[in-house]
């Protein structure tokens, strides 16, 4: 069987209120980490989530 196109990456809040999005990524053509601007209803704000690591 083939390998999967995409991945599962985990979108961290830098507000480090622990709360995560979990998302897909295809890395062959997302080479660099993603960055988003979504909403953390912890802080009840819009801050910026980085990608971290699925363990």
């Amino acid at each position: 069987m083939a390998k999967a196109n995409t991945i599962l990456i985990k979108m961290v809040s830098t507000a480090n209120t622990g709360y995560y999005y979990v998302t897909k990524k295809n890395p062959r053509t997302l080479t660099d980490k993603l960055e988003m601007r979504k909403y953390d209803p912890v802080v009840r704000k819009h801050v910026t989530f980085k990608e971290g690591r699925i363990k």
